[in-house]
């Protein structure tokens, strides 16, 4: 019966985070097909990303009221984890990436950004002292060979060092992300609710870009001319409000909740497929057909997943380090008895 009380959570909690996961990578992955509409309609990068965590944070806020009402006392508790990333995963990682691809071409850039799992293999296995598995190592560097095929980087790229340095700092941004969402709470305990940390830390994100900009820092420009989305001419509030909820309150609630619930390692790889998502989202919004190469890319960016995830369950890693490891038998006789 212990054993059975064991397995189950750690089952159960890999499943709703695989899916949160999946979902903050779909939802993610609209970012860049809405915010390149508005750029094209005269804005700066900054002033697309002040608008969409401004209006993220708005969302959130009132979300957050509606399903967590002392959601501001709770972040005040824990205002070093909210500033913190509020700054670096939220602000961060939209103003590093929107600057590399205003320097690079956009596979470049991304690909670029999307080494944040590199970072967050190699840091864990820095903090641990545990090195990951073949197999762990295998699934990144498939799936990074995987992005390399979906985004053609190869072909026609065009590489800046100064788009680099801003690339590299959105892969610093997004491996931060992955590891401060893996520290919230996933039951009703005294941690930090992941509503809690995605309104607070849009309302952290969107008051620092919109400082960079006010102070002249960053280039902050507005127009109120018309965006093409689709082929389709609309007025330029429906792409920020589609910033605002689709790839922004809503992928970074759901991106916590997956994470708190997956190893954050795993977590930052099933990220990946956000480039998958995008790549369709340009398609469907953008007209921006996949190539048969970018196809067999997605497979392997899949492979990669499946590679890695099966490194993972073969790996004995301490509780300590990732939540979802079975604990030791006093401690889970301690909490039938909490129970």
């Amino acid at each position: 019966m212990t054993a059975q009380l064991d397995h189950t959570p750690a089952t159960d909690h890999f499943r709703s985070g695989l899916l949160f996961a999946i979902g903050s990578a779909l939802a993610f992955g609209m970012s860049g097909p809405l915010a390149k509409s508005l750029m094209e309609a005269g804005w700066t990068p900054t002033a697309a990303v002040t608008a969409r965590l401004a209006a993220g944070a708005l969302a959130m806020a009132v979300f957050a009221t509606v399903v967590r009402p002392g959601w501001v006392r709770e972040a005040c508790r824990h205002a070093k984890t909210v500033i913190a990333y509020g700054f670096a995963p939220i602000a961060g990682a939209q103003l590093c990436y929107y600057n590399a691809v205003s320097h690079l071409s956009v596979g470049v850039a991304l690909l670029l950004e999307y080494t944040s799992p590199l970072l967050v293999v190699g840091w864990l296995w820095a903090t641990t002292r545990r090195r990951p598995g073949n197999l762990v190592l295998g699934g990144v560097g498939l799936a990074i060979v995987g992005i390399m095929a979906v985004l053609d980087v190869f072909a026609g790229a065009h590489v800046n060092l100064v788009g680099v340095a801003w690339g590299l700092g959105a892969a610093v941004c997004a491996a931060c992300y992955f590891l401060m969402s893996d520290k919230v709470s996933t039951d009703d305990g005294d941690g930090l609710d992941p509503v809690t940390l995605a309104a607070a830390g849009l309302v952290v994100g969107a008051v620092t870009v919109g400082t960079l900009g006010v102070t002249g820092i960053m280039p902050l420009t507005f127009t109120a001319n018309d965006a093409v989305i689709a082929g389709w001419t609309t007025s330029w509030i429906v792409p920020v409000v589609l910033l605002a909820l689709i790839p922004t309150a809503i992928a970074y609630t759901l991106g916590i909740m997956g994470i708190a619930r997956l190893r954050p390692r795993f977590a930052s790889l099933v990220g990946l497929a956000e480039v998958l998502f995008a790549v369709l989202a340009a398609w469907a919004l953008l007209g921006e057909a996949m190539t048969p190469m970018q196809a067999i890319g997605g497979f392997v960016v899949l492979a990669g997943l499946a590679l890695a995830r099966l490194g993972d369950r073969t790996e004995k890693v301490a509780q300590a380090s990732f939540p979802e490891t079975p604990v030791d038998p006093p401690h889970v006789e301690q909490s039938i008895r909490r129970s």
